[in-house]
């Protein structure tokens, strides 16, 4: 089978990308036929269809292990080229990496921040739920992943970051409404809860652990982090918020704890590429460093 070439692969990453052939033309400063021809190219090199021609276009199967290998071939490119002290090399393109709301609200980009400026490293961040985000590495979609997978997915490696604690909480005026006489979780409680998402199981097993029963409450939807931890404030609901973000309501009594002897651990871990890219070897280093100050550790 004939290779792959350089060009083709960063024509194939650039409408994957941008999500048009016309988009990656401009972006490339090429004409739409010539990425046409660039793509059919491939595919004959290939064997096999690349892409769907939708709007956006999508990768097949077989697409996603061809971006998968046109990134990794693109940053180790850029890594050799600043190596070898090549100041033309232009920016690195922004490190796609997916992370769960709670991490990307609570400790994850502190960590990006921790890295020098010099190193000239961008990010593209993708919010996905902490058990579903390792389909992003496996479509080649990410570099890298905070997951609760301890599984590797092919072509990566896997490194334990910490536990991040969730706490079940509500206001003081949704207490004195549903509760007035202390948390009373049981099967059957009418008391509304809040959700993250439609994926969001959190709150479902945590009520699930205490009484065996699933949650028949009305539910309130909330995806976004901040708004999350606002609705519960407000007495939408009661919720499982990151300790480091309901810590300090606790203590001064701004939120009430259902059930202080009960709290939720999500085991979280890195994965990223197996790639010796030392702009992806920092990113990790400073992600691990983070994650040890700012998770709970094993014996902690």
């Amino acid at each position: 089978m004939p290779a792959l070439q350089f060009e083709q692969l960063r024509t194939f990453a650039a409408v994957m990308e941008e999500g048009t052939l016309e988009a990656a033309a401009r972006k490339l400063v090429v004409t739409p036929s010539a990425i046409s021809q660039r793509l059919k190219a491939m595919e004959d090199a290939a064997g096999q269809i690349l892409l769907q021609r939708t709007n956006p276009v999508r990768p097949t199967p077989a697409g996603e292990a061809v971006l998968r290998f046109a990134r990794q071939v693109r940053q180790l490119e850029w890594d050799a080229m600043r190596e070898l002290g090549d100041s033309g090399s232009g920016p690195a393109a922004p490190i796609p990496l997916v992370v769960n709301a709670d991490s990307l609200s609570t400790w994850f980009l502190p960590a990006l921040a921790s890295l020098p400026p010099e190193l000239g490293a961008c990010f593209e961040l993708h919010r996905e739920d902490e058990q579903h985000s390792t389909q992003l590495l496996r479509t080649g979609t990410v570099m890298a992943a905070v997951t609760a997978t301890p599984e590797p997915v092919q072509g990566c490696s896997v490194e334990p970051l910490g536990v991040l604690r969730y706490r079940a909480v509500a206001s003081p005026g949704y207490m004195r409404r549903w509760w007035p006489d202390g948390p009373d979780l049981r099967e059957g409680s009418l008391a509304p809860v809040i959700d993250f998402d439609r994926k969001d199981d959190l709150q479902e097993g945590f009520f699930r652990k205490l009484t065996g029963a699933g949650i028949s409450a009305p539910r309130n939807f909330v995806p976004s982090s901040a708004e999350f931890a606002q609705a519960i404030r407000l007495a939408l609901g009661w919720g499982l918020l990151p300790e480091q973000e309901c810590r300090a309501g606790i203590l001064n009594a701004e939120l009430v704890e259902l059930a202080p002897a009960d709290p939720v651990d999500v085991a979280l871990y890195w994965q990223r590429w197996k790639i010796d890219s030392p702009l992806l070897n920092q990113l990790s280093a400073a992600v691990r460093g983070t994650a040890s100050r700012e998770l709970r550790q094993p014996g902690a």
